[in-house]
């Protein structure tokens, strides 16, 4: 038996699609519909498949996406998504062979980075990739919150309307480019990305119709989006109990912030709200008079990044304090390692190849982890996951990359 790793072609879309299915543990039944909608959002020529004897039994695919770094930058990233291996083809390099194709791939096209979310914390370290976001849900009790029950509108003068998909395609992306612009960590969201989170573009999964709440300020700008469900549970005493589970919710303001979720906190029937992946530091248990109504559900990693090219990812991005340090980046792929002396100040930075004795030795996966400001030099030192060659040097480090707010991509991929 012949084991081939290749570009998908049209004719493979099928038996690629029940590849993934099966490496998802998912029933591998692809109806006709969902394998037209997926060859609708899929480039080929960014779709890897390994094939034995004519049959797929591994899937890898990316897409282009534009990634917000800290001083609001934007970076073109390789997104990769719908990795999978069958059951049966495991521990035989496959993955390995895919994606070390694809992230030559990306950095000859001029991807300076590459993103995915990791199922699985073992797996991509290996190949460069470190975890730069973060992500917390919480499940409010809402009887605990302490609202008042009588809550109707913003106190602010704004209002919350409830609008439908087609109204969420109009207004969506430029709220949603304003959003990205001062978020590290967001990422873009293409017109297929709305259609298929309006329920537009559906076919590869069941589509069940939420709730879009929008927030208008005083002046009647939107400034705020939450998409939402709901479950129909009751208790023993024909008692409505439901939970309002968040999908999406983006915001520019703290005040579009506030009233969402007291909003989404007031509705009739609701005993819980599900807040869905949020950033760790939001503002959320706060905004409401008991925090401790909201409960930790959830924490992970959750984006993880790769640095394709040192030089340009570290030019693109502002820092903390004015300083100076060399970097010995180790990159067993050879694609962004080497020693350079980074100039960084909260204006910018300039970035070049030096042979000057190196402050910090780090892999590369460590930088991807420091990158967007949430990883730490001085725990990573601690950890014995970076070398400190200067005495000092991670303290310098932690000053520079370390930003106030926490990064956080909304976006599942």
């Amino acid at each position: 038996m012949s084991l081939e790793v290749r570009s998908v072609a049209e004719s493979d879309i099928l038996d690629w699609a029940r590849a993934l299915e099966t490496g998802f543990l998912r029933p591998p039944v692809v109806s006709e519909e969902a394998t037209a909608a997926r060859l609708d959002g899929t480039d080929l020529a960014r779709t890897r498949g390994a094939f034995e004897d004519g049959r797929c039994v591994a899937t890898f695919r990316t897409f282009p996406q534009e990634l917000t770094v800290v001083g609001g930058a934007v970076l073109p990233s390789d997104a990769v998504t719908n990795v999978s291996v069958t059951p049966t083809h495991r521990r035989r390099g496959l993955l390995t062979r895919m994606m070390g194709d694809d992230l030559k791939e990306a950095k000859e096209r001029g991807d300076a980075v590459a993103t995915l979310i990791a199922a699985e914390y073992r797996i991509y370290g290996r190949y460069g990739f470190g975890p730069a976001t973060r992500i917390t849900e919480w499940s409010i009790d809402v009887a605990r919150a302490g609202l008042d029950p009588r809550w109707s509108e913003p106190e602010d003068g704004g209002r919350i309307d409830l609008v439908d998909g087609a109204d969420v395609r109009e207004f969506g992306p430029a709220l949603h480019e304003r959003f990205r612009a001062a978020r590290p960590g967001a990422v873009s969201r293409d017109a297929r990305w709305w259609g298929v989170n309006t329920g537009v573009a559906t076919g590869a999964f069941p589509w069940t119709e939420p709730f879009h709440a929008v927030y208008r300020s005083a002046v009647g700008e939107v400034e705020g989006l939450m998409t939402y469900g709901s479950d129909d549970h009751w208790g023993d005493a024909k008692q409505p109990l439901n939970t309002a589970s968040v999908r999406k919710m983006i915001a520019l303001s703290p005040a579009a912030e506030r009233a969402l979720w007291h909003f989404v906190c007031s509705i009739d029937w609701v005993s819980t709200v599900r807040t869905g992946l949020r950033a760790p530091d939001d503002l959320l248990p706060d905004l409401l008079p008991d925090p401790r109504s909201a409960r930790i559900a959830l924490q992970s990693d959750f984006m993880w990044l790769r640095i394709l090219d040192t030089v340009r990812a570290l030019e693109a991005r502002t820092y903390g304090v004015t300083a100076a340090l060399a970097l010995e980046v180790r990159d067993k792929a050879g694609l962004a390692g080497g020693r350079f002396r980074l100039d960084a100040s909260p204006t910018g930075a300039s970035c070049a190849p030096t042979t000057e004795s190196a402050d910090l030795v780090l892999d590369v996966r460590e930088l991807g982890a420091l990158y967007l400001g949430d990883g730490s030099a001085l725990r990573l030192a601690a950890l014995g996951a970076l070398a400190e060659e200067r005495p000092g040097a991670a303290a310098v480090a932690e000053a520079l990359f370390r930003t106030p707010r926490r990064p956080w991509c909304p976006d599942v991929f």
